[in-house]
């Protein structure tokens, strides 16, 4: 999996887990296309992984991948902010056009 996580977004992901998943549970990120960011996800703390999922362990957090976002992950750095704007998962895509100050 070519995708890069940062340390705040491992360790968002890892208290998600302890929190509210048992010794199986993983962190599953169904990834779509869209927004300013160029990625949505949705997110959520699961016992197993659901049909069609890939099982990838990165930087001690075990996650729970659908095909579509295996492939949209591909390059993405995951970053973690909290702010007062926004708290959450951010996804820094360099293929992502992001959207212009000019834009009406």
């Amino acid at each position: 999996m070519n995708f890069t996580m940062t340390r705040a977004a491992a360790r968002f992901m890892r208290m998600m887990i302890m929190a509210d998943g048992g010794p199986t549970a993983g962190f599953r990120m169904h990834v779509t296309p869209g927004g300013c960011s160029g990625l949505n996800a949705d997110i959520a703390v699961l016992p197993e992984p659901q049909p069609g999922d890939s099982v990838v362990e990165k930087d001690g957090v075990k996650l729970f991948l659908p095909a579509e976002s295996r492939l949209l992950l591909d390059g993405v750095t995951i970053d973690f902010t909290d702010t007062a704007a926004k708290t959450g998962l951010v996804f820094q895509d360099p293929k992502a056009t992001t959207c212009s100050s000019h834009a009406h």
